[in-house]
């Protein structure tokens, strides 16, 4: 697949798609949105496991949100599935095990972006975002800041490495 000169697609994976990937999804949904490229880089999430399907994100996950300003309440669980690699150019992971679920998956000609959401982010000690669901509020938090950092970092990638697809 190669990146369309009018459209970038992006998907957040992590394992029920309950906690860090839709935190992810609002989080860079609603930056592109701000940015004006609503219209040209699309959004999604899902998750490698089956457990939560069509479930709202947690309601830790959603409070959290809520509380910095985000609405994650539209978001929905779904499974990755192959034909995501049809359809997506940049299929983001949350951690090393979700990226290698992925990897398992991945087909030969899969040409797009397959890597760690953490990539992105400037915390060089940090490499995965960790998944808060057996943890404390605090938890939460962290994987927040995480992901608010990896979404800028992701963006200025977008803009550096395809100015054609978000050129006004």
């Amino acid at each position: 697949m190669t990146i369309a000169a009018a459209k970038i697609s992006v998907l957040f994976v992590c394992l029920g798609n309950i906690c860090r990937s839709p935190t992810a999804h609002g989080v860079f949904a609603k930056l592109v949105e701000q940015r004006g490229y609503g219209s040209v880089i699309s959004v999604d999430s899902a998750g490698t496991g089956d457990w939560h399907l069509d479930h709202a994100p947690d309601k830790r996950t959603t409070q959290v949100a809520a509380s910095k300003g985000y609405d994650l309440s539209q978001l929905r669980a779904r499974l990755v599935t192959s034909a995501d690699f049809d359809q997506f150019d940049y299929i983001i992971a949350m951690d090393r095990a979700n990226l290698k679920d992925l990897r398992d998956m991945q087909p030969q000609d899969y040409t797009g972006h397959l890597g760690l959401f953490l990539d992105f982010s400037e915390q060089p000690s940090v490499h995965e975002v960790p998944d808060p669901y057996y943890g404390g509020e605090d938890g939460f938090e962290l994987v927040f800041g995480l992901v608010e950092e990896a979404s800028l970092g992701l963006l200025q990638h977008l803009e550096v490495s395809h100015p054609e697809a978000l050129a006004p």
